[in-house]
């Protein structure tokens, strides 16, 4: 199934709907979802193929496309030519005009539009966002439809472009919460194609629910090209309750009466402290200095519960590892042992938001790609959908996909 991929970053949703990564194996309820793993790895698992094919990705960020390339480079010849670093704007208007922008036969469309300003943690500007498309002040004289806050209405025009069987939209919990904005973005969505798709009610997710060691919430949006639905599927989709064969949004894997929640410890393990690691994304992180329990990121994470969620911050605002004592540290046993306060590491970020292993975040600048700092790592994994998260999704659909959907 040929997967377009929109507002991409560095591949968190692409990552887990195309499946065949390595993760933690607590994340995976194996109870649940046997064939979810293809080989064990003691505390690892490789997960099985997904049957989606990232074909098409986009952002505007050089360090997310690097990132992003260099991943999927492993399993893919031509990852630089698949991701174009450019604003989805831009983009629209270039395929308006007659210019072959999109690919064609498109099966599912995906995109975590910009949540800066629907976010609780910004200023929650909305629709009204004083950015553009490009992440810059806006000009006074700019058109309101290109500014950072209404780029899913750019994503609507993607879809209408590219006639997709079904579209998966995300943004931040916050969302849901200012005015009718998610009335109003699901009204929107659903006149893709002249009103060709139907939109089931958003709903927000928490991501422990499904493996992800961090106290994260996303809203998710599912969109049905009506015409390529069977009727059985139209008649379950229109329903106040779906029917749980139908429903796009995934079963909850951990949690009460399932399996525990993965904590920050478990997704610690075979970790060295940063002076002796050779990873280079373990080598980094913020040396910015507790600036006190009033400002946001100055706590530290508790190892045996769920980290706070892994924001797109610069180094100032990135959660402690561990603080000392005088700070009000509480992981006395390390401390003790001569382990000096620092926070996260860009893997142990990338950890909590599920990234494998061998998805590289520091990177010298070279002649084909820019370098990739620390900041840019932490900004650019705190954008991302947990890709454990975005696999749990991507599973559901594919079991499903022969339900919703006509044979060609």
């Amino acid at each position: 199934m040929r997967l377009l991929s929109l507002f991409s970053g560095c591949g968190g949703m692409d990552i887990g709907f195309e499946g065949n990564f390595i993760c933690l194996k607590k994340s995976i309820n194996a109870k649940i979802h046997p064939s979810w793993i293809e080989k064990d790895l003691g505390d690892w698992v490789s997960l099985s193929p997904t049957g989606f094919e990232t074909i098409f990705a986009n952002d505007i960020r050089p360090a997310a496309k690097a990132a992003w390339v260099s991943f999927f480079e492993q399993q893919s010849h031509n990852a630089n030519e698949l991701y174009r670093l450019e604003s989805i704007v831009n983009l629209v208007k270039a395929a308006k005009s007659g210019l072959p922008v999109f690919p064609e036969n498109v099966d599912i469309v995906t995109g975590g539009f910009p949540c800066q300003d629907f976010s609780i943690a910004g200023k929650r500007l909305g629709f009204h966002s004083s950015k553009s498309h490009l992440g810059k002040l806006l000009d006074e004289n700019q058109p309101s439809l290109e500014n950072r806050g209404q780029l899913y209405i750019w994503m609507k025009e993607v879809i209408s472009l590219t006639s997709p069987k079904l579209f998966v939209a995300e943004n931040v919990k916050g969302l849901a919460n200012l005015d009718d904005v998610k009335e109003i973005i699901e009204h929107d969505f659903a006149q893709a194609g002249n009103g060709g798709y139907l939109v089931v009610p958003a709903k927000v997710l928490y991501a422990p629910d499904y493996g992800i060691p961090q106290s994260r919430e996303r809203i998710f949006f599912f969109g049905f090209k009506k015409s390529s639905l069977t009727k059985t599927a139209l008649k379950a989709l229109t329903q106040e309750i779906i029917p749980v064969e139908y429903d796009p949004y995934p079963p909850k894997t951990h949690g009460t009466s399932l399996i525990p929640y993965v904590t920050c410890s478990d997704a610690f393990i075979q970790l060295d402290e940063p002076e002796y690691s050779k990873d280079p994304s373990q080598q980094k992180y913020s040396k910015a200095k507790y600036m006190g329990s009033h400002c946001q990121g100055q706590t530290e994470v508790k190892l045996h519960s769920l980290a706070p969620t892994i924001r797109s911050e610069h180094h100032g605002n990135i959660e402690f590892r561990r603080l000392s004592v005088e700070h009000g540290g509480e992981h006395f046993s390390e401390l003790a042992g001569g382990l000096s306060e620092r926070r996260l590491t860009v893997r142990e970020c990338a950890r909590l938001q599920t990234f494998p292993d061998n998805y590289q975040f520091i990177m010298k600048k070279s002649p084909t790609s820019c370098g990739i700092s620390a900041s840019d790592a932490y900004k650019i994994i705190g954008n991302a959908v947990p890709c454990v998260l975005a696999y749990n999704i991507a599973q559901n659909i594919a079991s499903k996909w022969s339900l919703y959907f006509k044979e060609d």
